[in-house]
């Protein structure tokens, strides 16, 4: 079924997020300098979206650690209790203009703008008593006070059987379709950590969110985190979002990167036009910067980057950078400039897995009529990778898109593959 919220996305996002490289604490000066770096250098490859997460509405004093959340920080409101931008962060939000001036910026560049915020209403303003706009009662009427998040102070959620639920949820979103907001990731609502044997316990929620875009007179798309998503759920996901979280935060590391892959296995059949499972964000070049002011550059390998890159663009998930852009070298840029991976990632269909043990995986996808081979070698050692095509495809003839190789192949396709290392064909 085609929902109205499909046509926001109906290809995977491609973009950038702040979590990767400055976790809580991105500021204005980052955030617009990663914008103009995609419209020099990736937007002509169709990235769009430039997404300001987490904690963009604190103001963390002088020598607090900027990696951490702080617990029970004060937060930024307007008086209906909705969380506005810190202006020694974003001093262009001063004089309630919130973050129109930056979305605008960004709309000038022909890009899109994004945020994040989590599931609920802050307790700051339910202690306060704040009213909700437009109605007779108070955020705290509306809160859910045992639903809380478990790894962040912030929120309580909102009890969808209160009177103004919905009117909270309406009037935030009215408030973010007013600067212009393109896409909003909402956290602690995909995976509700705090009620582990009832994961989706935030599904009302959810309903509401969904009901507020579509009322705010913008389209958004709409990203639900953290993973991992609930699988017997995946038909109300599709209902109500654009993309969903399979797993918790992923970072730079073998291990999580081989668990992706039965991950993807599990969701495959749910990739489709306006609905995409999440693979999360891509912890390429300059990360972590703001954990120490320093950072590090990811600990994948060259060839554990372009196995990700792959996997993620043959299974169509959204493609979402969380690197300090502005820091790419070649290789790095090479990566998300790649345009048959991006064809592939954006025109692709349905993707599906051929095999998988622990030693070797294959995928295939179409664009069209032609087929897209992925082939891994999840081992420590260079290996021989082979896939049995005459299933599904009579041609003979294979370029392989990262290295430009050509081969030839009667009916099995093959490839030396060095450790954790992918190569991905084109048949032609």
């Amino acid at each position: 079924m085609h929902y109205k919220k499909d046509r926001v996305a109906l290809k995977p996002p491609l973009g950038w997020n702040s979590w990767d490289c400055y976790g809580p604490a991105v500021n204005e000066v980052q955030l617009l300098g990663n914008a103009r770096y995609m419209a020099e250098h990736l937007k002509a490859h169709g990235w769009q979206y430039v997404v300001c997460d987490i904690q963009w509405y604190e103001q963390p004093e002088a020598g607090q650690r900027h990696w951490e959340y702080n617990r029970f920080a004060e937060l930024c409101m307007d008086g209906f209790g909705r969380l506005i931008p810190a202006e020694n962060r974003f001093p262009s939000a001063a004089n309630g203009a919130g973050f129109k001036p930056i979305a605008d910026q960004i709309h000038a560049l022909g890009l899109k703008f994004g945020i994040h915020i989590m599931r609920g209403v802050p307790r700051l303003a339910v202690h306060r008593a704040l009213p909700v706009k437009g109605t007779n009662v108070t955020c705290r009427d509306i809160a859910h006070a045992n639903s809380i998040c478990a790894w962040n102070t912030d929120m309580y959620g909102v009890d969808a059987d209160r009177d103004g639920a919905q009117a909270y949820y309406d009037a935030i979103f009215e408030l973010y379709a007013s600067w212009g907001v393109d896409y909003v990731k909402v956290d602690d609502i995909c995976n509700v950590k705090i009620t582990p044997l009832e994961p989706y316990s935030a599904r009302r929620e959810i309903e509401m969110i969904r009901r507020a875009i579509d009322r705010c007179g913008r389209d958004m798309v709409l990203s639900l985190s953290p993973g991992p998503a609930v699988l017997e759920e995946a038909w109300h996901l599709a209902k109500n979002a654009n993309m969903w979280r399979i797993t918790d935060d992923f970072w730079d590391n073998w291990d999580s990167l081989k668990e992706m892959f039965w991950r993807c296995e599990r969701w495959q059949a749910h990739v489709k036009p306006g609905q995409f499972p999440d693979c999360d964000m891509l912890p390429l070049g300059h990360i972590t910067i703001a954990a120490d002011g320093i950072g590090h550059n990811t600990n994948l390998t060259h060839a554990e980057q372009i196995t990700m890159m792959t996997l993620w663009g043959i299974f169509r998930s959204p493609l979402i950078m969380g690197g300090e852009m502005r820091d790419n070298d070649a290789f790095t840029l090479s990566l998300l400039a790649n345009d048959e991976l991006l064809n592939l990632n954006q025109n692709g269909t349905t993707p599906l897995q051929l095999f998988r043990d622990e030693t070797k995986a294959a995928w295939l996808n179409f664009v069209g009529s032609t087929p897209y081979v992925a082939l891994f070698n999840l081992t420590e050692n260079r290996a021989v990778v082979s896939a049995e095509l005459s299933e599904f495809t009579d041609k003979t003839h294979a370029e392989e898109i990262w290295s430009g190789e050509k081969t030839a192949f009667t009916k099995t396709l093959s490839a030396k593959i060095e450790p954790h290392g992918a190569k991905l064909y084109k048949l032609i």
